[in-house]
């Protein structure tokens, strides 16, 4: 089953029952609030996640993000929600202090 745990959101643990799922749709459905300027599609880095651990979980870096990688708007070990897919088995991640909501508490 995979799994998505958020460690700077009191370590929430999201068990999602669907294989194959883009980081954010599996974040959305689960009634959490992660910031997407651009609709999903890709096109910006506020859906970014930091990956701490389950990269061999996910679906290989998409040209977007690659793109993103080359030109410094993402650093190694930064993923874009909308674009990576949870595949399987579980990856755990941290919202980047520049894509934190106001209205949301966050651990540390």
């Amino acid at each position: 089953m995979p799994q998505i745990v958020i460690e700077n959101l009191f370590n929430l643990r999201i068990d999602s029952i669907s294989f194959h799922r883009k980081v954010i749709e599996i974040i959305h459905e689960n009634g959490i609030d992660w910031m997407h300027a651009c609709g999903k599609k890709g096109r910006c880095t506020t859906c970014k996640i930091i990956l701490k651990s389950g990269e061999e979980h996910l679906s290989p870096p998409t040209k977007s993000e690659l793109d993103f990688l080359h030109q410094g708007r993402l650093k190694v070990g930064e993923r874009l929600a909308c674009q990576a897919e949870l595949r399987t088995g579980e990856i755990v991640v941290r919202v980047g202090e520049f894509n934190k909501f106001p209205h949301i508490k966050y651990s540390e």
